[in-house]
């Protein structure tokens, strides 16, 4: 071949490189597309993060394998958390005469996402990446739609006006937050619709996956899209009502077989975990606290439960040590009250007591160490903001994302009463009106806190300096 010829085949092996580098670069820009929404075997894909703030991709499938998860254009595996299953018969809690077995129709896979990637997707279905510096937080708590016999009560859960969270979802994705917090109880369809109610005609109810996604994947999908997740465990979620699903769906940890509340005889492990801290900026920690199983009286050192609690709160303690500022996510309120019209002459519950008589040997009178700058709760369905002319933390509880609402709570008795042997009230604010909150970091431990109806509107803003909070307007619809 003539020196020619030669430079003129080079000349063309560049060009084909090119174009194939292009073509390759141009693939690994493409993420696939969804399948339409009648063939798409993908459940819900979303993002947790776990212990550190380690971040997990999650899949929930009908298909008979994991998909892969794509990560700046390359596929990875996805592994098995838990097989499709028929699981143990657990009584619902409300009526043992109401049981059967949690059937899981779907394969739930796992992968570890890792840190700095630009995009990443599951099946076509777009992942919200973790960011470093955490602007903007949505909490809403205690979200599901209220079927339960003992309380007769059987919302409407086809009706935006009874039942708000679908609303919420939307309102709560279209703030854009870098984070969401759910602080706990996602799953209320305990028991079926009375034949005679319209409101809640058809609705699956118990324990498997036919209730959890009528009542939690399906109209979180908007939110479970816009920003990974930090989940905090509810009383709902304990093992003798939907804890199956809770271990199998939603928890950061991995599934241990003695965890998953499959048998009851492990109930003693399946209702207790660990705590675990999640960075949210380099002065700022979120820590997670198991309390779906606490009870509401103070506990004996004996017992236990408060020897799990003692040995948990000292873990949870030691890593609010490793930031500035720390919010401290427990389902069950610590310093906030409940509404309870039978307690004469109050009207109100203090906080959980049986947390209160294990913190007190540790941070005696003030319960929890000056890192610790805020408790974000739910469990009463309302919100509630409480700050202290004492040095407890203010509390802040979310507990009005959907569910059957509180009485509201009669705020001058309020003003005037301890919600923990001590603790003097500053301010306080309540409305039992549906919706969500939203934080904005303003500079280091400062918090514009925005307190939204189920639109989205906001009808009160309170700022967070420290351990102290102060709202505006304070009366409440």
């Amino acid at each position: 071949m003539s020196e020619r010829a030669l430079h003129g085949a080079a000349r063309f092996v560049r060009r084909l490189a090119a174009k194939l580098f292009a073509i390759a670069l141009l693939g690994a820009c493409i993420q696939p597309a969804p399948l339409p929404r009648e063939k798409d075997p993908i459940e819900a894909a979303f993002v947790l993060l776990g212990a550190g703030g380690a971040p997990i991709a999650r899949a929930i499938t009908r298909a008979a394998e994991c998909p892969s998860l794509v990560v700046d254009g390359a596929a990875r595996p996805m592994s098995v958390r838990a097989a499709p299953a028929t699981l143990p018969l657990r009584p619902t809690m409300s009526s043992a005469a109401e049981s059967k077995p949690s059937v899981f129709p779907v394969l739930v896979c796992d992968a570890p996402l890792a840190t700095g990637a630009s995009r990443a997707s599951i099946a076509g279905h777009a992942l919200p990446l973790p960011r470093h510096e955490v602007r903007r937080i949505v909490v809403i708590g205690d979200t599901g739609c209220r079927l339960k016999i003992s309380d007769d009560v059987f919302q409407a859960c086809d009706s935006p006006a009874a039942w708000a969270f679908p609303q919420i979802a939307v309102a709560a994705a279209a703030t854009q937050p870098d984070l969401v917090i759910h602080v706990g109880d996602y799953h209320y369809r305990e028991n079926g619709c009375p034949s005679a109610d319209a409101g809640c005609a058809g609705s699956p109810w118990g324990y498997g996956w036919d209730a959890w996604k009528a009542d939690f994947f399906g109209p979180a999908q908007p939110l479970l899209a816009a920003a990974p997740w930090v989940v905090v465990r509810g009383n709902h979620e304990s093992c003798n009502r939907a804890g199956q699903g809770w271990w199998r769906l939603l928890d950061p940890r991995q599934l241990a077989p003695r965890r998953n509340c499959d048998d009851p005889r492990d109930d003693s492990v399946g209702d207790y975990s660990e705590p675990y801290a999640v960075p949210a900026g380099a002065d700022m920690q979120l820590i997670v606290f198991d309390s779906s199983k606490v009870k509401v009286a103070a506990l004996a050192a004996t017992d236990a439960m408060y020897r799990n609690y003692d040995a948990q709160m000292r873990q949870a303690f030691a890593l609010a040590g490793g930031a500035a500022h720390n919010f401290f996510l427990v389902h069950h309120p610590v310093l906030g009250f409940a509404p309870n019209p039978t307690l004469k002459p109050t009207g109100l519950d203090p906080g959980n007591e049986a947390l209160q008589s294990v913190l007190e040997p540790i941070h005696p009178r003030v319960l929890f160490p000056p890192s610790v700058q805020m408790l974000l709760s739910g469990h009463v369905h309302l919100f509630e903001m409480v700050s202290f002319a004492t040095a407890q933390p203010a509390q802040l509880i979310s507990g009005n994302g959907g569910t059957w609402s509180d009485a509201p709570l009669p705020l001058e008795r309020a003003r005037a009463a301890e919600p923990a042997p001590g603790a003097r009230i500053e301010s306080i604010v309540s409305t039992t009106q549906h919706g969500f909150l939203t934080l904005e970091k303003q500079e280091a431990g400062a918090w514009r806190i925005e307190v939204r109806d189920g639109r989205g509107q906001s009808i009160t803003t309170c700022m967070l300096r420290d351990a102290k909070a102060q709202c505006t307007p304070e009366k409440l619809p």
